[in-house]
């Protein structure tokens, strides 16, 4: 644990640095990387990348995973370029909360040619757009934490059917909010996941005509399981929100069958704000 929260440290450093130093950059001082018609090169990213631009139709790239950028040079626009050493275009990869450019030259030389690239600090500018939302590298770390606290609070109870669930603790960072939540099935059925809802409902409806109801989608889930046999815990995150006395946040689980066994947890505005700290 100790050793993830340094290096979250020397990665927020090492961004900073750079970006003070480099206000401006320009392609002479950006990384050099070599690629040819017969390789793929991968460069690999620390975060979700959520955009990628090649500035020139020298080379073809995709992403074949959201935190995998996959770059080739094409034979046939190389083949006019007289030689090799040259360079072939840059291109930037963004991830959540950084942008990095490349500097990407056609070479023969295979001692020269990589078939993949972290993308570390170093080569990195931060994106400072007003607060920075924490990236999903980071909900997954503070999701784990959470996960390895003991299951303590007991803040909502219920149960129905042979199944019984429960909120163990609430957390906060940042803006965010993690539930702890578990679910256990004391019958001998299988429980097959149709979905798990978050709404913000009215705490007492009675023959109620105007009912209004607001479902929250989470930010982040640790884990995306599709049935459990007896036992089922999970941390999901959401960005904050809040809500009057008179509503409730409630959570529903519900199985995927006709007559499918349903569950429902409540928790009160109070809850959240007495939410603990990680």
């Amino acid at each position: 644990m100790r050793q993830k929260i340094i290096t979250l440290i020397l990665w927020a450093i090492s961004v900073s640095a750079y970006a003070q130093q480099n206000g401006t950059l320009l392609k002479s001082q950006l990384p050099k990387i070599y690629i040819d018609e017969e390789i793929s090169l991968h460069f690999l990213s620390p975060e979700p990348i959520q955009y990628v631009d090649i500035s020139t139709d020298n080379m073809i790239g995709d992403i074949p995973l959201e935190s995998v950028f996959r770059v080739k040079a094409i034979q046939d626009s190389v083949s006019n370029l007289n030689g090799y050493n040259k360079s072939l275009g840059v291109v930037t990869i963004i991830g959540q909360k950084f942008i990095a450019q490349y500097d990407l030259w056609y070479a023969h030389d295979e001692r020269q040619l990589k078939t993949q690239i972290e993308i570390l600090p170093s080569h990195t500018s931060p994106l400072e757009v007003g607060k920075i939302s924490l990236s999903d590298q980071e909900l997954r770390y503070f999701s784990i934490e959470a996960f390895k606290r003991k299951e303590k609070d007991n803040i909502a109870k219920s149960s129905q059917y042979g199944v019984s669930g429960q909120v163990n603790s609430i957390y906060t960072v940042d803006d965010y909010i993690f539930l702890d939540i578990s679910f256990t099935n004391k019958t001998n059925l299988k429980f097959d996941l149709d979905q798990l809802r978050f709404k913000i409902e009215d705490k007492r409806i009675v023959k109620a005509t105007n009912v209004q109801s607001i479902e929250i989608e989470p930010e982040y889930q640790l884990f995306a399981p599709k049935s459990f046999e007896k036992k089922y815990r999970n941390i999901y995150v959401f960005k904050k929100f809040t809500f009057p006395n008179s509503k409730v946040f409630t959570i529903e689980l519900s199985e995927s069958q006709i007559s499918g066994r349903t569950l429902s947890l409540e928790i009160k505005y109070a809850d959240l704000l007495a939410a603990d700290t990680l």
